[in-house]
């Protein structure tokens, strides 16, 4: 696999709480989007991690196409078409 699936083409809108650490799934493959489920092994990619740095809501990348790794920066639409999404 030599580019991450599409596991959907619209952010995940997550709160998260100061200090927390989540693990992104980078490859696209995980049951439990957006976070790592371990179902990228045998594949060349890893989860991400990210702690926040307060209390907030985190859009987190759905297509895994994102200039700015996990964070959403827009490149979903891009896609639109392409998903074979989990949602």
């Amino acid at each position: 696999m030599d580019a991450p699936h599409i596991a959907d083409t619209v952010p995940f809108p997550l709160p998260v709480k100061k200090g927390d650490t989540v693990y992104w799934c980078a490859c696209g493959l995980s049951q439990t989007q957006p976070y790592c489920d371990g179902s990228h092994k045998d594949t060349r990619f890893s989860p991400v991690p990210y702690t926040a740095h307060k209390d907030q809501i985190v859009f987190f990348c759905g297509c895994k196409h994102s200039n700015t790794g996990m964070i959403c920066d827009g490149s979903h639409v891009a896609l639109k078409g392409k998903s074979t999404g989990h949602r």
